[in-house]
């Protein structure tokens, strides 16, 4: 197969989790390899999801590294065999990498979980809300480089509806509801939006008062979205230079556990819409 210059991140969470497989089995690249009738720059490539991968292939490396994951082996033959070429890629060029990779992240999750403290999560923001936050945080963007950014982000909400979307759950801070990202008008707008979108059957809203005890998870800011089967899961958490993307075990685990616990802390999500309708009437 021809050599990707810039393999996607899923295209590299491919090559990894082959990888993870050989190193289980014990096999160095070169003796994988020789399996495959390949050498072990070929299979240096297919790790680093730069050469892409057969489905023959994947089945041939499973079998002999032994893996009996019947369901972790088929999604990625899927992985491999997927050439979709998203919405995101118009905006290859405009916009880091990282945001498209999210994008394709997303487009391919099962359920996606958010919890937030300082701002209401993307998928719930309304235009003028990201405008806001993309115009503050990036100031010497130009107008056209903000709308673009801004439209992106709107775009992105096709995840939650399309005709089948993602289950959605959000874990939303009161201090994120409160903060004025825009005026009065605009939060009053957003608080609306956030309403609107928790009353839809497959999303999930709670709210985290600040006044809850016991609480000291206001680092567990984080997007995790769930994967056909929990190995191919992933947790996105911002970072300095944008998205980064955390799909080790020990640590998926991990934020497993803090989502639940900040859920746990959290008001359902009927008395977390009456919660956001009466910060409405304080607006």
């Amino acid at each position: 197969m021809a050599r990707r210059q810039q393999p996607t991140a899923r295209q590299m969470r491919l090559g990894l989790e082959l990888r993870k497989l050989r190193e289980a089995a014990g096999l160095k690249a070169r003796e994988a390899a020789a399996l495959l009738g390949a050498d072990s720059v070929q299979m240096s490539q297919i790790e680093s999801g730069i050469s892409g991968v057969s489905e023959a292939r994947i089945r041939r490396l499973a079998a002999h590294y032994s893996c009996a994951n019947e369901k972790l082996i088929a999604a990625l033959v899927g992985m491999a065999s997927d050439r979709t070429s998203g919405w995101w890629e118009e905006y290859r060029g405009d916009l880091p990498t990282q945001f498209l990779d999210l994008s394709e992240l997303e487009h391919h999750a099962r359920y996606r979980r958010d919890v937030d403290f300082l701002h209401v999560p993307g998928l719930l923001q309304t235009e003028e809300y990201s405008r806001a936050l993309f115009s503050y945080v990036n100031p010497e963007f130009p107008e056209d480089e903000v709308e673009r950014w801004v439209e992106h982000r709107m775009r992105r909400k096709v995840i939650i509806e399309r005709a089948d979307p993602v289950t959605y759950e959000a874990v939303i801070h009161e201090g994120a509801l409160r903060i004025r990202v825009g005026d009065r008008a605009a939060a009053r707008r957003q608080l609306a939006r956030v309403l609107v979108m928790s009353e839809i059957s497959h999303i999930s809203v709670r709210v985290i008062p600040f006044d809850v005890d016991g609480f000291g998870g206001a680092g567990s800011v984080m997007v995790y979205a769930g994967s056909v089967v929990p190995e191919l899961d992933t947790v996105v958490r911002d970072g300095p230079n944008g998205p980064v993307f955390i799909d080790a075990e020990a640590q998926l685990n991990r934020y497993r556990t803090l989502f639940r616990r900040v859920e746990a802390v959290s008001l359902d999500p009927e008395r977390s819409r009456d919660f956001i309708q009466g910060l409405t009437k304080e607006l």
